[in-house]
């Protein structure tokens, strides 16, 4: 390219997602007539509720969905946030406090446009989700890390927190049940952190779109439940993605103060509008509903998690912790590095070489910690069908055994 073709600054420093990466490599794979088993992308493999469907095939026949709608949102939609807020996380909102966006993503997107100017400060714990760092990037903001390992549950300590708080600290991820960890927080922990935000007046960002995949006796702890005082400062991120098995309808929605959900709204005015209504019509059928189908398919992921985490563990030099939430193992590989591997004796110094090679020679498609902040790891899936997974980890246990 010429000079004066050269691209910003602010795209050209964000790094591409690693997981829809490793998703569309193992996709062509596919296509080309490779047999890959796929433990990439955070995606049920379950079809959406039928009652879902039906709301959204009723909506295509109603014209009234053909036209521009609010772009916060169908006011019956948000009106049915509102109330499964209260249902699930114990504690009232209103309407005008919610935006619904082009999925989780977007809310992301939109909270970090929203409250950082340029050298502003979030604090991610870390392992983190991988967009987490690119969105606070994209914002001219500075991502902190705080990492805290699996001898501590992937918990942050206040202490740590502390240490890495500024002038410049503006705002903190909470993220529980965890993506990549599969970790659920303990309250006292998800408490600590609220009280220790408003102490400092710091915005909470609180993604909880994995907030009903539980495990063990493990419950996700609400911090705007946990520690009333934050509401003021908290933006709450949610989607029917992961909980509704709706991944491609695209429906996410940030929870937020007034006024921080009216400039939310001028943003999205500016971006995509509303989002598309026959979507919309589904999310409502969604979070209005029961969540019987949902309890369902949590028992089929317990399933799997525990499949996945004693086929990990059976591998000589992988151990992975057991994951309580989401439905994600994160299993630490750092005893395989250096070592040849695979009939070609394939010799991988970091996580992403071991993916790499994974992927190619074996045909199995993991997630490489350092998209997460935490070489040393891969990040497995479970959300696939039962006998993939154990395809799956036949073929890593004799790849790596050779």
């Amino acid at each position: 390219m010429a000079d004066w073709q050269t691209l910003s600054d602010r795209i050209n420093t964000v790094a591409p997602s690693a997981t829809l990466a490793v998703d569309s490599k193992a996709k062509a794979m596919k296509a080309a007539g490779l047999d890959v088993i796929g433990f990439g992308a955070g995606e049920p493999n379950f079809p959406t509720p039928a009652n879902v469907v039906k709301a959204a095939s009723e909506a295509c026949l109603d014209p009234k969905n053909y036209k521009y709608t609010p772009t916060p949102g169908l006011p019956e939609l948000r009106e049915a946030i509102a109330a499964k807020v209260a249902r699930d996380s114990g504690y009232e909102v209103t309407a005008d406090q919610v935006v619904v966006t082009n999925g989780g993503k977007q809310a992301v997107y939109e909270a970090f446009q929203i409250l950082l100017n340029e050298g502003d400060e979030v604090i991610i714990p870390t392992p983190y989700w991988t967009s987490y760092p690119e969105a606070v990037k994209l914002a001219d903001g500075v991502p902190v890390e705080v990492f805290a390992g699996a001898d501590v549950n992937f918990e942050p300590s206040l202490e740590a927190l502390e240490a890495a708080r500024t002038e410049r600290t503006k705002a903190i991820i909470v993220n529980s049940p965890n993506n990549p960890t599969g970790a659920v927080w303990k309250p006292e922990t998800v408490e600590a952190i609220g009280r220790w935000a408003v102490e400092h007046h710091i915005w909470i960002i609180s993604d909880e779109i994995y907030e009903h995949l539980n495990y063990d006796d493990a419950h996700t702890t609400y911090i705007g439940a946990a520690v009333p005082e934050c509401r003021n400062q908290l933006l709450v991120l949610n989607g029917v993605a992961k909980t509704y098995a709706m991944p491609g309808w695209r429906v996410g929605w940030m929870v937020a103060p007034v006024e921080v959900a009216k400039a939310a709204t001028k943003l999205q005015g500016h971006m995509t509008s509303n989002v598309a209504n026959i979507s919309q019509r589904a999310a409502l059928a969604a979070v209005s509903g029961p969540l019987d189908e949902v309890y369902e398919m949590r028992k089929a992921f317990d399933v799997r998690r525990r499949a996945i985490v004693a086929a990990l563990n059976d591998i000589e030099g992988v151990n992975c912790p057991t994951p309580t939430g989401a439905f994600y193992a994160f299993a630490d590989i750092t005893a395989l590095l250096g070592k040849p591997l695979g009939p070609n004796g394939t010799v991988c110094a970091t996580s992403s070489d071991f993916a790499a090679a994974l992927l190619d020679e074996a045909h199995v498609a993991a997630v490489p910690g350092e998209a997460f902040g935490a070489p040393g790891y891969l990040r497995f899936s479970y959300a696939l069908a039962d006998e993939d997974l154990a395809e799956g980890m036949k073929r890593m246990k004799e790849w790596t055994s050779r």
